[in-house]
């Protein structure tokens, strides 16, 4: 019997070499998908009575006509518990066909089950931005085992090493389930390292004995970071807007752009957090919804400006916010027109202000590594080296300019 690759072999041995007085053990055999498995039918037969070509008993009387009977019904009964779990579109293996005739069919995790469980533990703990993309990945994983393998679902035991392979493969050929966001290979990438967070999960609680996906690392292709030169930041912050919603977002992109701020701790922001610091100025004090780091950013002029100017905003005093803020959608689809009538020719988001805050404003400054992964909430200094290339055209320039003063005067060649 085949379906969809799957094949299905039931019959009876008789192991004469077990046998005594003439009688063997007679044993079920099935078979699946060319893994077999073999279990005593705890009886013992006369061995010169069976018929080892057709696997029945041979003979013609009432008792041998029983016996053949009862065996036809145990070959039916193995094949309706592959039809059953065929109709329930679950993955056919040996084992699955076994415990199902059996009658000890295993209640185990399945990978769906898994996503679910983890998506409801981590509503306490995952922000909704970060939890959201888990419901994603659950999304791509569930078209991939329908699309790919035929089932609905599959347990954790079936997970196996191709399982990921195959899904990188599907997902490069498949469209994505968000139009205007392509799943290009880091994206990929970032799917199935949530599937392997996931997947730990079932480790610690003991529904695996260990990582099927432990081989497998996930590769990342380095992508450049977008931030603004200091001319194209002076663009944005002195563009007359006739639009005052435009207005708004870029003095909110300023805003961010001298704060290093991220937009959820834009969002966040009240007035208890602005409080003076060790040198008796004005500080942003607050704690980074990513990760809780506690930040200190002192107050540059031009986010001060900003504070100010909105301080008696009405949408402030119905919040309770520190500026009033939209959505992050909203805020990156104006920041595409602030781009377009700025004429910058880069992808302008929000978070483009934050890594503006960590190039241009801070490090292409002076400003010590060490001090801006503090400022920007870095657990760890190696988070902030990725934006360490600006250095090197800082000091690109400062040689040039080192180049020009110096005298040209040769060596001599003695």
């Amino acid at each position: 019997m085949r379906d969809k690759g799957n094949t299905l072999g039931v019959g009876f041995i008789v192991k004469k070499h077990k046998g005594k007085n003439g009688e063997a053990p007679l044993y079920l055999r099935i078979t699946v998908n060319g893994k077999r498995a073999e279990l005593s039918m705890k009886t013992s037969i006369d061995a010169e009575r069976w018929d080892f070509g057709k696997g029945v008993y041979a003979g013609y009387s009432s008792e041998v006509k029983r016996l053949n009977t009862q065996l036809e019904q145990i070959r039916g009964h193995v094949t309706d518990c592959y039809h059953q779990l065929e109709a329930r579109r679950e993955v056919i293996t040996i084992d699955a066909v076994k415990n199902l005739y059996l009658g000890v069919e295993k209640a185990e995790f399945t990978l769906m089950k898994l996503f679910d469980y983890h998506n409801e533990e981590m509503k306490k703990t995952l922000r909704w931005g970060t939890l959201k993309n888990y419901y994603t990945t659950q999304k791509y994983f569930k078209r991939y085992v329908i699309k790919k393998l035929f089932v609905r679902d599959i347990p954790l035991s079936q997970l196996k090493y191709g399982f990921l392979t195959g899904f990188e493969k599907f997902m490069k050929e498949s469209n994505s389930i968000i139009p205007d966001k392509p799943c290009n290979h880091n994206t990929i990438m970032k799917h199935i390292e949530r599937l392997k967070k996931v997947i730990n999960l079932a480790v610690q609680n003991e529904w695996l004995e260990k990582d099927p996906f432990s081989q497998f690392k996930p590769s990342f292709l380095k992508k450049e970071i977008a931030y603004l030169n200091e001319h194209e930041l002076e663009r944005v912050e002195n563009k007359l807007f006739s639009i005052p919603r435009l207005a708004y977002v870029r003095d909110l992109f300023v805003f961010s752009c001298y704060t290093g701020l991220s937009y959820s701790d834009v969002y966040a922001l009240s007035k208890d957090n602005i409080q003076l610091g060790i040198d008796g100025e004005k500080w942003i004090v607050t704690n980074r919804i990513k990760n809780n780091q506690q930040v200190r950013v002192p107050l540059l002029p031009k986010a001060e400006f900003i504070i100010d100017k909105y301080e008696e905003n009405d949408r402030n005093k119905i919040t309770g916010k520190l500026l009033p803020v939209f959505t992050n959608q909203r805020m990156n689809s104006y920041l595409k027109e602030i781009a377009d009538l700025c004429e910058i020719d880069k992808h302008l988001t929000f978070h483009v202000a934050r890594h503006t805050f960590a190039t241009t404003v801070t490090l292409n400054n002076g400003v010590p590594i060490e001090t801006v992964s503090k400022l920007l909430g870095h657990r760890s200094i190696s988070t902030t080296q990725i934006y360490a290339r600006v250095i090197d055209s800082k000091l690109s320039q400062d040689m040039k300019k080192l180049r020009a003063v110096l005298p040209k005067k040769k060596l001599s060649k003695g």
